[in-house]
């Protein structure tokens, strides 16, 4: 058994590990609601990764930020953008986003909403965890949790909106 299976266990302990978590419904909130006093090892990295992911080559990095400004009504500075968006996507993973019209007090209480999700009682949330992405409204623990090495400390609340289902609508309606 090399190194990162001692650290690890067993194929079969590490996927039984997660499967209860997953099984209950409640992502990594509900391990601290439910009082957790020591990480589970499936959040826990291996040292010899750790010690691979320290090094950083350049600490003065900035997030890319991608300015909406007039991209409606200038078609170089929407070209610009695309290109923008599409090296942050490619280099970084993600990037932010200014001027883009929403105001900030929809912003903030988008966010308001998603905290009032996750504060609510367990029973309601886990009726709308799924592993299914092809839902439009989605709660879950780590999109890659069966595939990733290491599980990440991390729950997701998404909702789709490339059209508004009745039901994405009621949950909005009542946060």
């Amino acid at each position: 058994m090399n190194q990162a299976e001692a650290e690890i266990g067993s194929q079969n302990e590490w996927y039984a590990e997660i499967k209860a978590f997953d099984d209950t419904k409640l992502g990594v909130k509900g391990l601290v609601d439910a009082g957790l006093t020591k990480i589970p090892r499936i959040f826990i990295h291996p040292q010899h990764d750790l010690h691979d992911r320290s090094a950083c080559e350049d600490s003065q990095f900035s997030i890319p930020i991608i300015d909406l400004q007039a991209v409606s009504t200038d078609s170089n500075l929407r070209a610009k953008a695309i290109e923008k968006i599409q090296n942050a996507c490619e280099t970084w993973g993600f990037f932010q986003i200014v001027n883009h019209g929403i105001p900030k007090t929809d912003l903030e209480e988008m966010l308001a909403a998603i905290r009032r999700f996750h504060e609510q009682d367990a029973e309601v949330k886990k009726e709308f965890y799924t592993r299914d992405l092809r839902n439009k409204t989605l709660f879950l623990s780590n999109f890659d949790l069966f595939q990733a090495p290491v599980v990440s400390w991390r729950d997701t609340f998404a909702l789709v909106m490339d059209s508004i289902p009745t039901r994405t609508r009621i949950i909005a309606c009542n946060m």
